[in-house]
């Protein structure tokens, strides 16, 4: 049972700590400082933070006993600019995902590169493979001025399979820790582009991409045009029909059933609010064929809460929901999702929820 949470703000990141049915604040980490993203500690109490702090950059905070301290270690850094390079400055704007496995740790960035670390966070190499994709040239920001690696999916039994997704550049598979690459969107469409550029695998906007851990062959996927699953590792993705909107950014993923995830449905492009102002989320429990749409102790009247794409978490026995909005709000499910109950709605903007 997941008992501690980590929620990373505008002004903080604040660690929860559960009892019984309950949430409360135990800690608050760089009160006042933009976290936009972290990693939960290992078994050991090592964890990252980062943090974008603007005028003075992106940065990297590592702790050694859980979050009680912190000190400052290298920042991922893109190597010099070529004078005839095109498209966005090759300059770390923002840290937007972190995973591991063991002492390897993964860093999804924008303006769209991966970065590896083997030592826990203190050096970091950008995978050139990626980066010098010819197709890179195509990809560009979604709703930022730049693109983003904002999905990092590894391979609970294959450590050397990764699959990352950029917000616009499609799904990116390596079957050998990064060394090649190839684009796995067959099936997706992106609405916004001309019809026969509909199907581009580089100008896909995945907004977040998640793998079932039990089933690592079943992946999720929130497009900005629609929801997506696929049952063969990404080959080949299948169209999903949902209630109320299937334009969103959040996802989570039942980590034992391959059929069950949640999708919190929003408004599309220019107003990026829950559909009539009342904030829901839409689960399935059988891959996509029906929907339950849950909304008990949600706000149903004049509702404005955004939820981005880190800001649904679904703990290791898949009944226990953490949700967290630009608002500030803060919200918990012990019953995956059937009902919610306020944690808080006082919090700075949320960027991104983690269980641990």
């Amino acid at each position: 049972m997941d008992h501690r949470a980590w929620i990373a703000t505008r002004k903080g990141l604040f660690e929860l700590q559960r009892t019984g049915l309950a949430w409360r604040i135990t800690r608050v980490s760089f009160l006042g400082e933009p976290v936009t993203m972290l990693l939960p500690p290992q078994p050991d109490g090592r964890m990252l933070a980062a943090l974008n702090l603007g005028h003075f950059g992106a940065k990297l905070h590592a702790s050694d006993d859980a979050g009680a301290t912190w000190q400052e270690v290298t920042t991922p850094a893109y190597p010099e600019q070529p004078a005839d390079a095109t498209g966005p400055a090759w300059k770390l704007v923002q840290v937007w995902a972190l995973e591991s496995a063991g002492d390897r740790v993964w860093a999804g960035t924008m303006p769209g590169g991966l970065f590896e670390s083997r030592d826990f966070g203190h050096s970091w190499q950008l995978n050139r493979a990626l980066w010098d994709q010819p197709g890179r040239a195509e990809w560009m920001g979604g709703g930022n001025p730049a693109p983003g690696l904002h999905s990092v999916c590894l391979h609970p039994d294959r450590p050397d399979e990764v699959m990352v997704a950029v917000s616009c550049g499609g799904v990116w598979h390596s079957a050998d820790a990064g060394a090649t690459w190839a684009l796995r969107t067959r099936g997706m469409k992106a609405a916004y582009m001309p019809p026969e550029e509909a199907e581009n695998p580089n100008v896909q906007d995945p907004h977040r991409v998640q793998r079932c851990p039990a089933a690592p062959e079943v992946l999720w996927c929130q497009h900005h045009n629609g929801l997506w699953r696929s049952t063969d590792g990404g080959l080949q993705w299948q169209e999903l029909q949902a209630p109320v909107s299937t334009f969103g950014f959040a996802l989570a993923v039942h980590p034992q059933e391959p059929g069950t995830a949640w999708f919190v449905p929003a408004v599309a492009d220019e107003r990026r609010v829950p559909v009539n102002a009342a904030l829901a989320v839409n689960r399935t429990r059988d891959g996509g064929r029906s929907w339950q749409t849950l909304r008990q102790g949600l706000p149903q009247q004049h509702a404005y809460d955004l939820i981005y794409r880190h800001g649904l978490a679904v703990g290791g026995d898949g009944q226990t929901l953490l949700m967290g909005s630009t608002t500030g709000g803060l919200w918990t499910s012990f019953d995956g999702g059937d009902h919610w109950s306020v944690v808080s709605l006082n919090l700075p903007p949320i960027a991104a929820v983690r269980l641990g």
